[in-house]
């Protein structure tokens, strides 16, 4: 029986000027990388612009972030017995599980299913005082985004999850450096007589291909949510992965692309980022950077494959350039096969 099975995403997108990622001075992030300046955007920021994806869909089970988890529970409880004091079951619930919270919300973050939400409050109205039961609705039915991205809980360590995905910050295969934008804006209702803008800044921005990295660890997601979702979830993973961006400053660039190329493997033994590809920068050429940044993809891969790493179980591929490591297709066959393939595997790995 296989222990081990991962499903590692390379996507390689050109994004053009923007500044999709902004570091505290407004800046777009960089990163230093074999020797040069990159750009770069935070596993943060694409992981956020992924569970808003997920959120869309409403066919995707998916948790809630947020220090108001006891407005979570309080919604149960209405439902379920409106003429009870729901504020203060909602509270207390939370505290019964080990989660301290007061009027402004709890002290941090917390990540919560509506299930799980439902189960607190079930608990409430019945007038249990059993704190295992309200840590065991906790711990129980995790949606699909909290079993893929994990649950840190400070003050009951006992409710945290080991997150089943990765996602490495994206950098650019090449080299950049930021410009900046002058702008003005002018005043609608200022005098005939007055030609001045009424407001004047500047905006830095960069343009890249970027290379975008993440795996899934497959058995570790099955662990938390059983075979069929687990393939659901990863296919859930994939297209969140693929089509979503970041939105920092969104409206001023309008850079919202799609992928130039993807590729999808099926790991058994672990994951493989394929960064070094472009630890030396991809350089200036006529053709840009995608199609060079794509066959520098291909060829540390095979590399990879003949020297450190087995080749993968199964291979697919999105987009032109990359058909020397699997056969292209379209990105909803590809995520289809995708599901199959984990589907398949997982009944091989006999995980319920």
């Amino acid at each position: 029986m296989n222990k081990r099975l991962y499903v590692d995403f390379h996507i390689l997108q050109t994004v053009p000027p923007s500044c999709i990622n902004r570091d505290d001075t407004g800046s777009p992030k960089t990163a230093v990388y074999g020797g040069v300046l990159r750009a770069r955007v935070s596993s943060q920021a694409w992981k956020h612009a992924m569970r808003a994806a997920f959120a869309e869909n409403a066919q995707l089970d998916v948790g809630k972030r947020t220090k108001k988890a006891a407005e979570l529970v309080k919604a149960q409880i209405l439902a379920l017995a409106p003429e009870l004091d729901t504020d203060k079951l909602a509270k207390k619930a939370l505290e019964n599980a080990g989660i301290k919270s007061d009027d402004k919300g709890t002290k941090a973050l917390f990540f919560m299913s509506a299930a799980q939400a439902k189960a607190l409050a079930e608990l409430a109205v019945e007038g249990s005082a059993d704190k295992k039961q309200y840590r065991d609705a906790l711990k129980a039915a995790p949606s699909m985004d909290m079993a893929l991205f994990g649950r840190m809980v400070a003050d009951e360590p006992s409710l945290n999850y080991d997150a089943a995905a990765q996602v490495a910050h994206s950098i650019s295969t090449h080299a950049v450096q930021n410009e900046y934008d002058y702008f003005t804006a002018v005043d609608d209702c200022q005098a005939e007589d007055n030609a001045g803008a009424g407001h004047l800044g500047t905006v830095e921005y960069n343009s890249s291909t970027l290379y975008r990295y993440a795996t899934v660890n497959v058995m570790e997601l099955a662990g938390q949510l059983g075979a069929a979702q687990a393939a659901e979830t990863v296919r859930a993973f994939g297209e969140a992965f693929l089509f979503s961006m970041p939105t920092g400053k969104q409206n001023t660039f309008a850079n919202r692309t799609l992928p130039d190329a993807v590729y999808v493997t099926l790991r058994e033994d672990q994951p493989v980022n394929l960064c070094g590809a472009f630890e030396r920068a991809v350089p200036r050429s006529a053709q840009g950077y995608a199609a060079p940044s794509k066959a520098a993809l291909a060829r540390y891969a095979q590399q990879m494959y003949s020297s450190f790493a087995e080749a993968p179980a199964q291979s697919f591929t999105v987009g032109s350039g990359l058909e020397e490591l699997a056969p292209a297709q379209t990105a909803k066959a590809m995520l289809g096969a995708l599901e199959k393939a984990v589907r398949d595997a997982l009944a091989g790995n006999e995980v319920g």
